[in-house]
């Protein structure tokens, strides 16, 4: 069966995984651009960037992916739902290239967009959405793409097999954490820390087998 993924989760050393008050001049609040600037440096996000530890983990995040679940906060901005003419941060060719669906509790049609990725608007539980995109992976894995929101529902349910989060060393002292509700979560996972140049540390999450 396909596996559930988490990839490149940036999130402070207090445990937030975007700042406050969101909007669309400031998709991460406070945070700015502080909790990505070590992605924004490698060669995954643009050419010429680092080539090191940093980049290898960052372009594992596409590989075997076949449809993404992200929440309504990732999509666009409080209030999106109220523009019938918003398609999401990422102009007309998104950089998912799959199916990807967004949790909503005011869903609408879909939106087909440049270079293979389809929006589709669900209002579903973790489970409903997960059924739902394993029918569109066609055997492939699916990434739990975030927010903080959405990242701690699924693995409050016990769905997440891989999550890879990546520890910048700044506190935010406010916003939306990935921790709340979770505890003894490392109960179930192998977890293995790495340290890069750039002064993050990237934690990769792997569910333990069931003896």
């Amino acid at each position: 069966m396909s596996r559930t993924r988490i990839h490149n989760m940036s999130i402070s050393l207090d445990g937030f995984a975007t700042g406050e008050p969101q909007s669309a001049e400031a998709p991460f609040g406070h945070a700015g651009e502080r909790l990505h600037e070590w992605m924004f440096a490698t060669r995954f996000w643009e050419a010429g960037g680092t080539t090191g530890v940093d980049d290898a983990f960052a372009a594992r995040h596409s590989d075997g992916i076949g449809a993404e679940i992200m929440g309504a906060n990732k999509f666009g901005p409080p209030g999106w739902q109220d523009d019938p003419d918003w398609q999401g941060w990422w102009g007309p060719n998104p950089p998912f290239h799959t199916p990807t669906f967004v949790l909503t509790h005011r869903p609408r049609p879909s939106i087909e967009m440049a270079g293979g990725t389809t929006f589709h608007f669900l209002d579903a539980s973790p489970p409903e959405a997960l059924a739902t995109a394993r029918d569109a992976a066609d055997g492939l894995d699916i990434r739990i793409g975030g927010g903080a929101i959405v990242v701690r529902e699924f693995l409050a349910a016990g769905l997440v097999d891989h999550m890879h989060l990546v520890q910048v060393p700044i506190v935010l002292g406010r916003g939306v954490r990935i921790w709340d509700g979770l505890e003894a979560l490392e109960d179930s996972y192998d977890i293995e820390a790495v340290s890069a140049p750039s002064g993050v540390t990237h934690l990769t999450f792997m569910r333990k087998a069931v003896s």
